[in-house]
């Protein structure tokens, strides 16, 4: 089973007694699956000074990290973009792989958590810092012919049926704890599927992606866009009409009513029960 840790290496609304920005490396277990117990999965946090803000320090703290949990990730998510190159080369040196991924969802909770509960309890804090991270949107970019569905549909589950997704047969995909949202059993999920023969191959090349979100855009004319890693986005479907642009919509308010979660399908046909791929996904 791949083990999958996301990362954080940011300074925090605290200062030392140099009034020097305190920095802290944060590093927890991602959930790849519904049924997954976040309460076993593993965290670790440590403080460090401005002065030790590099990638020899960070490799160092993620090295200290396996040690503690006595098991190496097969990769490291992390999504602040500004942080790239210090994060790749830290992971780098580290001998871990590692992927800029809005996929970060167990450590934007544990952030938050963090920012509610544990910094204002620190010598030092200083409130109004951290603002949340925004991701610019950039164009959309064109699928290659051989991605592309022939046909797609959107759909909606309830949520008490994703909770059966690991009695589904599904090649390619990922999930994340649902029932931790608290959504009520029968809210509507909403969903879109795609549907191609070479479904299998499309659900290959979406595995490596780090899928985001699936979202009507409208600013770079109407369409559905697939974003992806931190800021890439794929052109899905073109919406020529008004049918299609109210079903969109009709997509985007169910999943505004399901706190952000809906979920993208690959199948070859909707005669299909098994699927080529299917993710869960999360709008954060």
């Amino acid at each position: 089973m791949t083990t999958i840790w996301e990362l954080d290496f940011y300074s925090r609304p605290i200062v030392d007694e140099n009034k020097k920005k305190v920095w802290e490396v944060l590093i927890c277990e991602s959930p790849t699956d519904v049924d997954a117990d976040t309460k076993t999965l593993f965290r670790y946090a440590e403080y460090c000074s401005n002065s030790q803000v590099n990638s020899a320090q960070l490799s160092e703290s993620i090295v200290r990290a396996i040690e503690k949990a006595g098991v190496s990730p097969d990769r490291i998510r992390f999504f602040r973009q500004s942080m790239n190159n210090m994060i790749t080369k830290a992971c780098s040196d580290a001998g871990i792989p590692c992927q800029p991924s809005r996929r970060t969802y167990m450590l934007n909770q544990w952030l938050k958590d963090r920012m509610e509960s544990v910094y204002p309890q620190e010598e030092g804090y200083q409130s109004g810092g951290n603002a949340t991270v925004a991701f610019p949107l950039t164009p959309p970019q064109p699928l290659q012919d051989a991605l592309r569905a022939q046909k797609w549909g959107t759909v909606a589950l309830e949520a008490s049926a994703l909770s059966e997704m690991n009695e589904w047969a599904i090649d390619f995909g990922e999930a994340f704890p649902i029932r931790q949202l608290n959504l009520a059993p029968d809210t509507l999920v909403p969903g879109l599927i795609l549907y191609s023969q070479r479904a299998l191959a499309i659900a290959a090349w979406m595995s490596g992606l780090e899928l985001a979100t699936v979202r009507y855009d409208t600013q770079d004319g109407q369409q559905l866009v697939l974003e992806t890693g931190v800021i890439d986005r794929w052109s899905l479907a073109q919406l020529l009409n008004m049918p299609l642009q109210a079903e969109a919509k009709q997509f985007e308010d169910r999943k505004v009513a399901a706190g952000g979660v809906h979920f993208l399908a690959i199948q070859k046909s909707p005669e299909e029960e098994a699927f080529a791929g299917f993710w869960l996904l999360l709008d954060v």
